[in-house]
């Protein structure tokens, strides 16, 4: 694709707000439609973009396979630790209606941080499977 010159760069213009909408998916789904699972497949589909156009190569130097594989255990200790938070202060798993007293919005904060976990997980599963095929047969 060296050759794809127009290709180059109108993916070097889009990337940015690729980025920027699943941002704004992801923090806007209290609001509207969206949240974790959502933006993380918005996030993954621009890194994907980039690994088309410019190569696997230069997609696996912008992130890294060993980043990749470390968040995908991160989101899911993200998700779990908020459920077990809820077992901590004696309510059900991902009850996290009362998670602090003195915090006024612990509701809102307890979806906010799975949202995370759940944005962290699919984003980097999906990179990880597109490495995983895009990368076979290569050495």
């Amino acid at each position: 694709m060296r050759l794809d010159v127009i290709l180059r760069v109108v993916t070097k213009f889009i990337l940015p707000f690729v980025f920027v909408f699943a941002l704004y998916v992801q923090f806007h789904a209290d609001y509207s439609a969206g949240g974790g699972f959502q933006a993380g497949v918005i996030a993954a589909a621009g890194v994907i973009l980039y690994a088309l156009i410019y190569g696997l190569n230069a997609a696996m130097r912008l992130v890294r396979p060993g980043l990749v594989e470390a968040m995908i255990p991160l989101g899911v200790l993200i998700f779990a630790g908020v459920g077990v938070l809820g077992w901590l202060t004696g309510l059900n798993y991902l009850d996290y209606s009362k998670l602090s007293y003195d915090m006024p919005h612990s509701q809102e904060w307890g979806v906010f941080l799975v949202e995370i976990g759940v944005f962290v997980t699919v984003s980097s599963t999906m990179v990880a499977i597109f490495y995983a095929f895009a990368g076979r047969g290569r050495k």
